[in-house]
């Protein structure tokens, strides 16, 4: 179950109320009679923590408690904000955590601030490689403060509220003296959460204590780490580690060194996350309580009817010769609602990019449109959270395979607002050999091409172009990973112009505005990298993300994307009274549909 920590904190900053569906941040909670002696508490060990510790709680003295006086003239300007973030974590022994970050916005760091972390696709790329070799297990790992204990080469100033520190770490560091103006001035000495450098020192100073036991990170895949002997890879994002290993003992291995310098838990069945099937080489993704914790803090109620479209799609217009042109004349939006918008999309963009890629092209869309959202824009994304109330427990399984990288490419002609096209690929891990193998999506490409396409076979190209681009560095890490790819990636298009210019086989004649792009896809296929292939759209997996489908389309092509853990006809606002004959339909290993219900 993936994703799951960022469902319980999706808002980091707030925690929600279950009785109103508030957004409560840390200023809210301690005036609330109901959470203030919990989060007022919770501060307390967090500013214990980062100084001289209180109560049994050790300090690390991450910052001490200064005058302003103290801080040298030339960085008075620099001096940083704070900002106080809380989350519930269930699975942890602290269940209501406060993190006190620095707001870097008026820091000048002159040093790097770039820091090599994991992604969610090199993440899925490792869970493949799992269940696809023989023999391995993953393990996940924490690094507790991981941040908190890194020599910094300067000290950084930040200044608090002081109403709004506890009164017991005001009780024992005798704060009332250094109030000044309604603030309480530090100096941080060590890494600290929120900091411009404080990832990238705390990133060089795990390299160096790894590297005497013989870890190192890949040379061109962030995040990615393997021993120079031992059967183990590992991505790292922040502190959290996800361990690919033969044998637990190489596990403890990376345990034991990581134990030297840092507070580390494991994982050791590596399910908190992830359901895995080591007998069935097998994978599900999915986050089980994310949309219900979303549609509470939108507080959008559910639907009466259930939404099976995330996105209206284009009426069509049968026996029209020409294209046509989307375009939206509704009024616009006032801010507020803007901000909502936004904040809808935020919230689901990770959540499609890790288990539901039937959001995609929706997200997309809205996305594109909400710095100047109308009405239509509104609409569109209530009718998103009525898709997602109807479906909320996806997920994405995954098979056994050769490890080899293919793709499919589609692209959608003036398919979006103001004369705009999509592309889209569908990128998947694949078996030598089988074209007809079919597996969950390690990336769904849905994207607005930025310039206006002057035919179909140009939007064909540039989805072509698009989805090779993203290949590569999938293709780079699979190879940092051990798995060579057998020859040149399989690149599916149901275009057969796009095909033939890259192979080719047709001579163009007036097509200087798409020069770059296939000259770019016929130089890769030059040096082996794709394979240009051509099938049939039916069969194409980026049709579905290429553009908006009408709820019946959707209710038939949607399994083979993602299983519903919960179908829609088992959500409580469909009543004994409302009579539909739907066909549900599986779809196997091949692609093909098989009826399950009726």
């Amino acid at each position: 179950m993936i994703g799951e920590a960022h469902a319980r904190g999706m808002t980091v900053s707030a925690v929600i109320d279950n009785n109103t569906g508030d957004s409560l941040e840390y200023r809210h909670l301690i005036k609330h009679p109901k959470y203030q002696e919990i989060w007022s508490r919770s501060y307390a060990n967090e500013l214990g923590r980062l100084t001289d510790g209180i109560r049994d709680i050790p300090g690390t003295n991450t910052m001490q408690y200064i005058r302003k006086h103290d801080i040298p003239k030339d960085r008075l300007k620099s001096v940083a904000y704070s900002k106080i973030f809380v989350v519930k974590r269930p699975h942890k022994k602290e269940k209501e955590r406060t993190r006190l970050t620095v707001v870097g916005t008026y820091i000048d760091y002159p040093g790097n601030t770039a820091v090599p972390t994991s992604d969610l696709t090199t993440a899925k790329l490792l869970f493949n490689s799992v269940i696809s070799t023989d023999g391995p297990t993953f393990h996940g790992g924490d690094l507790k403060n991981f941040y908190l204990n890194t020599p910094m080469d300067r000290p950084e100033y930040m200044r608090l509220k002081f109403d709004l520190i506890p009164q017991e770490i005001k009780d024992k560091y005798k704060l009332d003296s250094y109030n000044e103006d309604g603030w309480i001035y530090v100096r941080i000495d060590l890494g600290m959460y929120g900091l411009l450098q404080a990832g990238i020192l705390a990133n060089k100073l795990l390299a160096k204590q790894l590297a005497k036991a013989g870890y190192y990170q890949c040379q061109h895949t962030p995040g990615l780490w393997r021993h120079v002997w031992r059967p183990n890879t590992f991505c790292l994002v922040v502190d959290d580690f996800g361990i690919k290993t033969v044998g637990l003992k190489h596990a403890k291995h990376l345990q034991q060194e990581l134990e030297k310098h840092y507070e580390c838990s494991m994982d050791w069945k590596g399910k908190l996350f992830c359901g895995w099937d080591y007998k069935n080489r097998t994978i599900r993704l999915s986050m089980p309580d994310y949309v219900r914790s979303a549609l509470h803090k939108f507080a959008h109620p559910q639907p009466t009817r259930p939404q099976h479209s995330p996105y209206k799609a284009a009426p069509i217009t049968y026996g029209s010769t020409t294209q046509e042109n989307l375009t939206d004349d509704m009024p616009p939006l006032s801010p507020d609602k803007i901000k909502f918008i936004q904040q809808v999309v935020g919230t689901f963009l990770f959540f499609g990019r890790t288990v539901d890629p039937t959001l995609a092209a929706a997200l997309s869309s809205i996305a594109s449109r909400q710095s100047k959202g109308t009405e239509a824009t509104l609409q569109a994304t209530r009718q998103l959270l009525d898709y997602v109330a109807t479906q909320p427990n996806p997920s994405i399984q995954y098979l056994a395979s050769d490890m080899i990288l293919a793709l499919d490419t589609d692209g959608s002609y003036l398919s979006e607002l103001g004369g705009r096209s999509r592309a889209a690929a569908y990128m998947f891990l694949t078996k030598k050999d089988d074209p007809d193998f079919h597996n969950g999506a390690v990336l769904i490409l849905s994207s607005i091409i930025k310039h206006v396409m002057a035919s179909a076979s140009e939007t064909e190209i540039a989805s072509l172009f698009y989805g090779c681009k993203e290949a590569i560095p999938l293709r780079v890490t699979l190879e940092e990973m051990g798995h060579r790819q057998p020859g040149p990636t399989p690149v599916t298009t149901d275009n057969s112009t796009a095909v033939g210019l890259t192979l080719k086989t047709m001579i163009p004649k007036a097509s200087k505005s798409m020069d770059m792009r296939f000259q770019w896809l016929k130089c890769r296929h030059a040096q082996s990298l794709f394979r240009y292939l051509w099938a049939k759209g039916t069969k194409n997996r980026a049709d579905y993300p290429s553009k908006h489908h009408s709820a019946k389309h959707h209710m038939l092509i949607r399994p083979r994307y993602v299983q519903d853990l919960l179908p829609w006809f088992h959500m409580p606002f469909i009543q004994q009274d409302y009579h539909l004959t739907i066909k549900m339909t599986m779809f196997t290993s091949t692609g093909e549909g098989v009826q399950i219900w009726q």
